[in-house]
């Protein structure tokens, strides 16, 4: 793992709302916003941003935790600005918080976290879950 960022460092990801991003259940479509779960794949991209940097070629990150604070719908066609930032790398796993905008408005704030492992101990441990 190559530790490149601090405490406090930024990246952004923007995301158009598309029909797909939507809930949808097996009972049909609810509404025509962002929905929750959508939100959280995004966010969760946001903080991986900086994973990408710091993974060897022999590693991999794997999420450990997600919370979403969802404050304000998002329609369909919206842009949805991510702002994530670390709070805390300690050893293998980096802590971020996140913020989703559309505008200036908060449409959610939450935080995230990843573990950095080799590729062969996931692999090992995914073999043992069968």
């Amino acid at each position: 793992m190559i530790n490149i960022f601090e405490i406090g460092s930024q990246k952004t990801f923007s995301k158009l709302v598309e029909q797909v991003d939507c809930a949808t259940f097996d009972s049909g479509h609810v509404h025509p916003v962002y929905a929750t779960f959508a939100l959280g794949r995004d966010a969760e991209w946001a903080c991986r941003l900086f994973v990408l940097e710091m993974k060897e070629n022999h590693e991999e990150g794997i999420g450990t935790f997600l919370t979403i604070n969802h404050k304000s719908p998002a329609l369909v066609g919206s842009t949805v600005n991510f702002m994530a930032t670390v709070k805390s790398i300690q050893r293998n796993e980096i802590i971020c918080t996140y913020t989703a905008k559309v505008g200036d408005r908060i449409i959610a704030e939450g935080e995230q976290g990843q573990k950095i492992i080799a590729k062969e101990k996931l692999d090992k441990l995914f073999e043992g879950l069968k």
